[in-house]
Protein backbone atom coordinates (compact mmCIF):
# COMPACT_ATOMS: atom_id res chain seq x y z
CA UNK A 1 0.00 0.00 0.00
CA UNK A 2 2.88 2.16 0.38
CA UNK A 3 3.78 2.77 -3.35
CA UNK A 4 0.34 4.61 -3.54
CA UNK A 5 0.33 8.49 -2.99
CA UNK A 6 -1.22 9.79 -0.20
CA UNK A 7 -4.40 11.74 -0.90
CA UNK A 8 -3.11 15.43 -1.46
CA UNK A 9 -3.72 17.47 1.51
CA UNK A 10 -7.47 18.45 2.58
CA UNK A 11 -7.28 22.01 2.35
CA UNK A 12 -5.51 21.76 -1.66
CA UNK A 13 -8.38 18.83 -2.30
CA UNK A 14 -11.03 21.14 -1.31
CA UNK A 15 -9.75 24.23 -2.99
CA UNK A 16 -9.75 22.18 -6.30
CA UNK A 17 -13.05 20.24 -5.93
CA UNK A 18 -14.60 23.73 -5.11
CA UNK A 19 -13.14 25.43 -8.83
CA UNK A 20 -14.28 22.13 -9.69
CA UNK A 21 -17.97 22.67 -8.58
CA UNK A 22 -20.26 20.34 -10.39
CA UNK A 23 -17.98 19.49 -14.07
CA UNK A 24 -16.10 16.32 -14.41
CA UNK A 25 -12.85 15.72 -15.02
CA UNK A 26 -13.13 13.71 -18.46
CA UNK A 27 -10.25 11.88 -20.07
CA UNK A 28 -10.13 12.22 -23.48
CA UNK A 29 -7.22 10.48 -26.15
CA UNK A 30 -6.46 7.30 -28.11
CA UNK A 31 -6.72 3.70 -27.27
CA UNK A 32 -4.17 2.76 -24.78
CA UNK A 33 -3.33 5.94 -23.52
CA UNK A 34 -3.97 5.15 -20.16
CA UNK A 35 -7.55 7.15 -19.60
CA UNK A 36 -9.09 4.65 -17.54
CA UNK A 37 -5.94 3.56 -15.59
CA UNK A 38 -5.13 7.08 -14.47
CA UNK A 39 -8.58 8.56 -14.53
CA UNK A 40 -8.72 5.79 -11.53
CA UNK A 41 -5.47 6.94 -10.36
CA UNK A 42 -7.20 10.59 -9.95
CA UNK A 43 -10.33 9.74 -8.80
CA UNK A 44 -8.69 7.98 -5.99
CA UNK A 45 -5.90 11.12 -4.94
CA UNK A 46 -9.17 13.82 -5.39
CA UNK A 47 -11.72 11.06 -3.52
CA UNK A 48 -14.25 11.73 -6.66
CA UNK A 49 -16.53 8.76 -8.17
CA UNK A 50 -14.96 7.59 -11.72
CA UNK A 51 -16.63 5.92 -14.82
CA UNK A 52 -15.75 4.46 -17.54
CA UNK A 53 -17.84 5.37 -20.49
CA UNK A 54 -17.09 2.33 -22.73
CA UNK A 55 -18.20 0.14 -19.05
CA UNK A 56 -21.41 1.99 -19.01
CA UNK A 57 -22.30 1.67 -22.60
CA UNK A 58 -21.77 -2.48 -21.91
CA UNK A 59 -23.73 -2.14 -19.03
CA UNK A 60 -26.77 -0.47 -20.88
CA UNK A 61 -26.84 -2.08 -24.09
CA UNK A 62 -25.66 -5.49 -22.38
CA UNK A 63 -23.03 -5.91 -24.97
CA UNK A 64 -19.40 -5.19 -25.54
CA UNK A 65 -17.89 -2.66 -27.63
CA UNK A 66 -16.67 -5.03 -30.20
CA UNK A 67 -19.88 -6.77 -30.33
CA UNK A 68 -22.11 -3.19 -30.51
CA UNK A 69 -19.72 -2.59 -33.65
CA UNK A 70 -19.68 -5.53 -35.41
CA UNK A 71 -23.62 -5.64 -35.23
CA UNK A 72 -24.59 -2.16 -35.50
CA UNK A 73 -21.60 -0.28 -37.05
CA UNK A 74 -19.49 2.60 -35.79
CA UNK A 75 -22.09 4.85 -36.91
CA UNK A 76 -24.52 3.88 -34.45
CA UNK A 77 -22.31 2.91 -31.58
CA UNK A 78 -21.21 6.68 -31.50
CA UNK A 79 -24.75 7.44 -31.37
CA UNK A 80 -25.55 5.30 -28.42
CA UNK A 81 -22.21 6.76 -27.10
CA UNK A 82 -22.92 10.23 -27.42
CA UNK A 83 -26.34 9.79 -25.08
CA UNK A 84 -24.63 7.96 -22.17
CA UNK A 85 -21.85 10.51 -22.18
CA UNK A 86 -24.47 13.24 -21.92
CA UNK A 87 -26.32 11.42 -19.37
CA UNK A 88 -22.88 10.56 -17.36
CA UNK A 89 -22.39 14.67 -17.67
CA UNK A 90 -25.27 14.94 -15.66
CA UNK A 91 -24.02 13.19 -12.38
CA UNK A 92 -20.78 15.93 -11.71
CA UNK A 93 -18.05 16.32 -10.12
CA UNK A 94 -16.69 12.80 -10.79
CA UNK A 95 -13.68 11.53 -13.55
CA UNK A 96 -14.82 10.13 -16.58
CA UNK A 97 -12.96 8.29 -18.67
CA UNK A 98 -14.27 8.39 -22.93
CA UNK A 99 -13.72 6.34 -25.46
CA UNK A 100 -11.28 7.39 -28.14
CA UNK A 101 -13.43 8.38 -30.79
CA UNK A 102 -15.91 10.14 -28.56
CA UNK A 103 -14.11 13.64 -28.43
CA UNK A 104 -14.51 13.49 -32.74
CA UNK A 105 -18.28 14.10 -31.83
CA UNK A 106 -19.05 17.88 -31.63
CA UNK A 107 -22.38 17.72 -29.71
CA UNK A 108 -20.37 15.90 -27.22
CA UNK A 109 -17.11 18.02 -27.05
CA UNK A 110 -20.10 20.56 -26.55
CA UNK A 111 -20.74 19.04 -23.88
CA UNK A 112 -18.10 18.25 -22.12
CA UNK A 113 -17.11 22.01 -22.63
CA UNK A 114 -19.96 22.79 -20.60
CA UNK A 115 -20.23 20.37 -17.97
CA UNK A 116 -16.46 19.44 -17.97
CA UNK A 117 -12.93 19.92 -17.90
CA UNK A 118 -11.57 18.04 -20.09
CA UNK A 119 -7.78 16.23 -20.47
CA UNK A 120 -5.73 14.90 -23.15
CA UNK A 121 -3.78 11.98 -22.36
CA UNK A 122 -1.25 12.56 -25.20
CA UNK A 123 0.72 9.73 -25.85
CA UNK A 124 3.23 8.93 -28.86
CA UNK A 125 2.76 5.75 -31.38
CA UNK A 126 5.18 3.27 -30.33
CA UNK A 127 3.89 3.24 -27.05
CA UNK A 128 0.30 2.81 -27.75
CA UNK A 129 1.46 0.22 -30.06
CA UNK A 130 3.42 -1.56 -27.14
CA UNK A 131 -0.23 -1.09 -25.02
CA UNK A 132 -2.65 -1.99 -27.85
CA UNK A 133 -1.22 -5.26 -29.52
CA UNK A 134 -1.46 -6.64 -25.97
CA UNK A 135 -5.67 -6.41 -25.95
CA UNK A 136 -7.60 -8.01 -28.60
CA UNK A 137 -10.83 -5.59 -28.08
CA UNK A 138 -10.38 -3.03 -30.09
CA UNK A 139 -12.97 -2.95 -33.08
CA UNK A 140 -10.85 -0.42 -35.24
CA UNK A 141 -7.58 -2.71 -35.35
CA UNK A 142 -8.68 -5.39 -36.87
CA UNK A 143 -6.81 -5.03 -39.57
CA UNK A 144 -3.40 -6.31 -41.41
CA UNK A 145 -1.58 -3.23 -40.36
CA UNK A 146 -2.75 -1.67 -36.92
CA UNK A 147 0.02 0.82 -37.07
CA UNK A 148 -1.00 2.31 -39.92
CA UNK A 149 -4.67 2.57 -38.68
CA UNK A 150 -3.22 4.06 -35.75
CA UNK A 151 -1.43 6.68 -37.41
CA UNK A 152 -4.22 8.06 -39.56
CA UNK A 153 -5.97 7.64 -36.30
CA UNK A 154 -3.81 10.07 -34.64
CA UNK A 155 -3.57 12.19 -37.64
CA UNK A 156 -7.27 12.89 -37.88
CA UNK A 157 -8.07 13.01 -34.11
CA UNK A 158 -4.75 14.92 -32.44
CA UNK A 159 -6.01 18.27 -33.81
CA UNK A 160 -9.33 17.91 -32.08
CA UNK A 161 -8.05 16.34 -28.59
CA UNK A 162 -5.68 18.90 -29.08
CA UNK A 163 -8.75 21.58 -28.59
CA UNK A 164 -9.03 19.67 -25.09
CA UNK A 165 -8.74 21.91 -21.50
CA UNK A 166 -5.38 20.07 -20.61
CA UNK A 167 -3.31 18.16 -22.74
CA UNK A 168 -0.65 15.82 -20.61
CA UNK A 169 2.36 13.91 -21.83
CA UNK A 170 1.99 9.91 -21.17
CA UNK A 171 4.67 7.68 -21.05
CA UNK A 172 6.05 4.46 -20.05
CA UNK A 173 6.10 6.05 -16.57
CA UNK A 174 4.52 4.69 -13.14
CA UNK A 175 0.68 5.51 -13.23
CA UNK A 176 0.99 7.47 -9.45
CA UNK A 177 3.25 9.87 -11.84
CA UNK A 178 1.28 10.25 -14.67
CA UNK A 179 -1.85 10.80 -12.04
CA UNK A 180 -0.02 13.46 -9.91
CA UNK A 181 0.71 15.49 -13.25
CA UNK A 182 -3.00 15.29 -14.16
CA UNK A 183 -3.81 17.04 -10.79
CA UNK A 184 -1.08 19.47 -11.08
CA UNK A 185 -2.20 20.95 -14.38
CA UNK A 186 -6.07 20.75 -13.24
CA UNK A 187 -4.57 23.08 -10.22
CA UNK A 188 -3.35 25.15 -12.71
CA UNK A 189 -6.06 25.18 -14.83
CA UNK A 190 -8.18 25.39 -12.28
CA UNK A 191 -5.93 28.60 -11.04
CA UNK A 192 -4.91 27.33 -7.82
CA UNK A 193 -1.71 26.65 -6.25
CA UNK A 194 -0.18 23.11 -6.95
CA UNK A 195 -1.34 20.51 -4.13
CA UNK A 196 0.92 17.56 -3.16
CA UNK A 197 0.04 13.76 -4.91
CA UNK A 198 2.79 11.80 -2.68
CA UNK A 199 4.23 12.09 0.74
CA UNK A 200 6.46 15.13 -0.83
CA UNK A 201 6.17 18.64 1.22
CA UNK A 202 3.93 21.12 -1.26
CA UNK A 203 6.17 23.99 -1.73
CA UNK A 204 5.12 27.30 -0.17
Amino acid sequence: MNALPANPPDEGRVALLDRLGSRSIVFVGLMGAGKTAIGRKVAAMLSLPFTDSDQEIESVSRMTVPELFERYGEPEFRALEQRVILRLLENGPQVLSTGGGAFMNAQTREAIAGHGVSVWLKADLDLLMERVSKKQNRPLLKNPDPRGVLEKLMGERYPVYATADITVATRDDRKEVIAGEVVCALCSYLGIAAIATSDDEVEP
